[in-house]
């Protein structure tokens, strides 16, 4: 088994494993409360200290490219990016839906995080294992329609930022983490530049864009005085 250190920051939670000698050690906070950035170093040094192992011994670091929280999967992405320059390592990016879909074959899951004001991040899996949805944003009534299509729901995630009345599984992450990191890095096309997976624009960019058509608007209706 490789030595890796694995880190995913793209919720409210963090979570790290470090592999190292074929023993895994393991941080998991549930609730960061988004501070990510001051507590993934700290995470790191205290799993490199359990584990007696040095950054140059891994063989490779993994991050979790998303989707969540657009703040989180830059920290992540940058942290672990170092990281692997530091040391001269290979990077390997992971998903979200990657994990939550731990240990789902034979299962048709649908795989969520929560993307704030009823809305969600989802992808779909068949039970073979294949992509039936690829990664959307969608509202609570869609959510509802993909339900009763017969989906388990799953998520990395507390379940409380979905509907009280569906049924969710809340899969582990760090279990799911290494998981999803062992079985990509079987595959040396999979060791890549990790590039966010930005499912839709954030806030920030949304709301440049409505004051820029606003903008665009007022100067139309200038025109035509």
């Amino acid at each position: 088994m490789k030595n890796y250190l694995a880190a995913d920051t793209a919720s409210k939670y963090l979570c790290a494993v470090l592999c190292y000698r074929g023993k895994k050690y393991e941080f998991f906070k549930d609730d960061c409360a988004m501070r990510h950035s001051s507590e993934l170093m700290p995470a790191a040094d205290k799993l490199f200290k359990e584990a007696g192992a040095t950054p140059a011994e891994m063989d490779f670091f993994a991050c979790s490219v998303g989707a969540g929280s657009f703040t989180g999967i830059r920290i992540g992405i940058a942290t672990m990016k170092g990281f692997a320059l530091a040391a001269g390592k290979k990077i390997l990016p992971v998903t979200t839906f990657g994990c939550a879909a731990y240990n789902g074959k034979g299962k048709k899951i649908l795989c969520l995080c929560d993307a704030l004001h009823a809305h969600y991040y989802a992808c779909g899996y068949n039970e073979a294992g294949e992509v039936t949805l690829p990664p959307s944003y969608i509202p609570e009534e869609e959510l509802r329609a993909l339900a009763a299509q017969g989906y388990e729901l799953r998520t990395l995630e507390n379940t409380d930022f979905l509907p009280a009345d569906l049924p969710c599984v809340r899969i582990d992450p760090a279990k799911a983490l290494a998981a999803e990191a062992e079985k990509l890095a079987e595959n040396e096309e999979n060791f890549k530049e990790p590039a966010a997976l930005y499912i839709r624009k954030c806030q920030a960019e949304i709301e440049k864009d409505e004051r820029a058509a606003k903008q665009l608007a007022n100067g139309d209706a200038g025109a035509e005085k």
